[in-house]
Formats: C-alpha cells, sequence, structure tokens
C-alpha cells in the first residue's frame, strides 16, 4: 500500500525566527490518519527542526546533498552530515535544481547512489518544461529523466524512492496542469516503472505532484486514481494552508 504523502518544500525561505513560529504553529495541528507530513526547511534550520518534531509524526527533508562523502567541495552538504543531525530523506533533482544548478541525469544518478548508500530516502523530482510539452515531448523527457536517474537502480532500491512530477510551467506561475493532466503524466511514470522493473514495484512507488498546488485545487488532483500526495512549494509556508492541503485526500 503506497503512501499518502505532502511534502513542503520551503526552498530559500523561513530564518530561524520564521522557522521557530511555523513549527510551533503545526506542532497544534492534528495530522490526518494515513497522511505523511513532510517539511525541508533550509539546511541552517534543519536539526532545530528535527529536534522540535521529532516527537510528532513530521518528517524532516533535506532540500539536497552532494554525491561525495567529504572532501574539498566549498558550501556543500553530504549524506553523511544530514543523518547526523537526524535528516534521513532528501529531494534530488527539483527542476530548480536542474535548470539554475545545471544538474543533469547522470550527476543525479549518482547523488541518488549516494543518498541509498546512506538508507536515505529520496524523493525524485521529474519534470518537462513548457517548451517540452508544445511540441509533444514531454513523456520522452520524463522516460528519459527516469531511465537515466533512476533505472540502473535494483529493485530492492525502491522501496526508498518517492516521485514527484513537476510540470516545469505550472511552478510559480499561478498555472496547473489540470487533475487529468496530472493523471495522465502520473499514470505513464507508473507504467513505464513497471514495464523497467514490475507492476508490484509501480503499484508500490508513491508518485506526488508538485506544480502550484494550492487549497482550493489539492483535492480535486489527489483524487485522481495515480496521485499520491503534493510536493507543496509556497503553500507549505503557511501552516493554515499546508494543512487544508494535508486534509484534502
Amino acid at each position: 500500500m503506497r503512501q499518502k504523502i505532502v511534502a513542503g518544500n520551503w526552498k530559500m525561505n523561513n530564518d530561524m525566527a520564521e522557522t521557530e513560529m511555523f513549527l510551533v504553529q503545526l506542532k497544534k495541528q492534528v495530522i490526518p490518519e494515513g497522511v505523511s507530513l513532510m517539511i525541508a526547511p533550509a539546511f541552517t534550520n534543519l536539526n532545530h527542526t528535527y529536534q522540535s518534531v521529532k516527537d510528532h509524526p513530521v518528517t524532516v527533508v533535506a532540500q539536497n546533498l552532494h554525491q561525495s562523502e567529504k572532501g574539498a567541495f566549498t558550501g556543500e552538504v553530504s549524506a553523511g552530515m544530514l543523518k547526523s543531525v537526524g535528516v534521513k530523506t532528501v529531494i534530488l533533482g527539483h527542476s530548480e535544481r536542474r535548470s539554475i544548478f545545471n544538474e543533469d541525469n547522470d550527476l543525479l544518478a549518482e547523488k541518488v547512489n549516494t543518498a541509498l548508500e546512506n538508507d536515505m530516502t529520496v524523493i525524485f523530482c521529474v519534470g518537462e518544461e513548457l517548451s517540452h510539452r508544445e511540441t509533444d515531448d514531454h513523456f520522452k523527457v520524463i522516460n528519459e529523466q527516469l531511465e537515466e536517474g533512476l533505472f540502473h537502480l535494483s529493485e530492492a532500491n525502491w522501496k526508498n524512492i518517492i516521485i514527484a512530477y513537476e510540470p516545469v510551467w505550472a511552478i510559480g506561475t499561478g498555472e496547473t496542469a489540470s487533475p487529468e493532466q496530472a493523471q495522465e503524466m502520473h499514470a505513464f511514470i507508473r507504467k513505464t516503472i513497471a514495464d523497467a522493473y514490475s507492476n508490484t514495484i509501480a503499484k508500490n512507488v508513491s508518485i506526488l505532484y508538485g506544480g502550484s498546488v494550492k487549497p482550493n485545487n489539492a483535492s480535486e488532483i489527489f483524487s485522481q486514481n495515480d496521485v499520491d500526495g503534493g510536493l507543496i512549494g509556497g503553500a507549505s509556508l503557511n501552516v493554515e494552508s499546508f494543512m487544508k492541503i494535508a486534509n484534502s485526500f
């Protein structure tokens, strides 16, 4: 049975005071039964966040990691460093890492390997640009990202993989893929995994939608057969809107 997940990716938002204010409010909330709630604060606030919620059913997630265990990589953070502060889940391949920081599928495969070798769970992001959709290349792009980033893994590794589908044209633009478009791509991803591995693997992997999910559209998106939750951006910075999304299943 795959998980229902609502994961908040805070990106470069919320300093320590803002993070603490959020956590105080979050710990007063009742998390819906059967829903896994995750938050990904800035690196500087990971330890504080973990310590604050370790007795609550909230998973603290890192937004990235370096593929090496240690070394002369100024400004980078390793899997071991994340685990040392209690963080065992990481987002990899986010569209902003791909586009702004030029992370390609080969590099992301290395990062995935490093995370899994350290017994971490990976939220692996895939998604197409508007130009890909306009030229009907969106399925091809997603297939390549899955194949080159994940399909070298063993079947056993997939218990630690979560997929997040991001239509890049719907991130921060106010645009949202229709529920039908979301379902179409999620079903394609699941079938692609089934073809590469097995129906069992495909049925058990959670696939999240990440593209301007808001309280007013989450229920319709989450009601689609192959949508198992959301990777939430801006709406996760406010406890009220974040919890409304979590209660949308």
